[in-house]
């Protein structure tokens, strides 16, 4: 179920923190859609995607309603989230929390997905960082709207995505994206103008006194990744981060 997955403890100073991102194994969906799709706006089955939600949720020892997901837009806006939503997921790109036994996702096939924590504080979020939202600075917004909760170590943890060599872009889009966030400069495998939209979050999180621990992997060249690059029709993985209870 999981590409990756890991746990950060506290020593007994704070509940610990899970965190994860999924593949496309163990799943129920079928065609474009084959294994662990989250996405309930691609075209799959709403049955499949209900069921492969509720087996997450399973994995992650959290009831199905307490995996909260976002409406994604591509925008710069981040909310602070205490239970499930009354009611359809607001249009947000990033989510915090100071709440346990919540599990925050954001689902992607292609853009960033950064998970954001401080165990010891007790504070988390999650993040869909596309080429709009790295340059509307999302990931910034979202570590300022954890340090307003009480976060005062914030460390990121950034998931596969495609890479600058597979993001091949025009020439006017790439340089765009450069002049605000020079990192994401890249070429493409043939030499075209392209963007690391990755490298570009690393480097705005960094800047914002973050550490950063980058996972591996391109979408569009794992087959263990859905990557809307690569197929179009296809679905979604998530990047998932659980404040646990505290089990005393």
């Amino acid at each position: 179920m999981f590409y990756w997955r890991s746990s950060i403890a506290t020593d007994g100073e704070g509940p610990a923190v899970d965190l994860g991102f999924t593949g496309r194994s163990a799943g129920r969906g079928s065609g474009p859609y084959a294994g662990l799709n989250l996405g309930g706006h691609v075209g799959d089955d709403p049955a499949d995607v209900e069921g492969n939600r509720t087996a997450l949720a399973h994995e992650l020892d959290v009831p199905r309603e307490r995996l909260v997901l976002m409406n994604q837009v591509h925008g710069p806006d981040v909310v602070e989230v205490d239970g499930p939503w009354a009611g359809e997921p607001p249009a947000v790109d990033g989510i915090v929390t100071r709440t346990t036994g919540l599990a925050l996702g954001v689902l992607v096939a292609d853009c960033v997905p950064v998970l954001l924590h401080d165990a010891r504080a007790g504070v988390v979020g999650a993040v869909h960082a596309g080429r709009p939202g790295m340059l509307a600075g999302i990931v910034t917004r979202a570590v300022a709207a954890m340090r307003d909760l009480g976060a005062t170590t914030v460390s990121a943890t950034v998931g596969p995505s495609v890479c600058g060599r597979c993001y091949e872009v025009p020439e006017e889009m790439a340089a765009a994206a450069a002049s605000t966030v020079p990192s994401s400069a890249a070429r493409s495998w043939t030499g075209t103008p392209a963007i690391d939209v990755a490298a570009g979050v690393v480097e705005q999180l960094a800047a914002a006194d973050v550490a950063v621990q980058w996972v591996p992997g391109c979408s569009r060249e794992s087959g263990d990744l859905y990557s809307y690059r690569r197929d179009g029709r296809t679905g979604r993985f998530a990047g998932v981060v659980t404040l646990q209870r505290d089990a005393s």
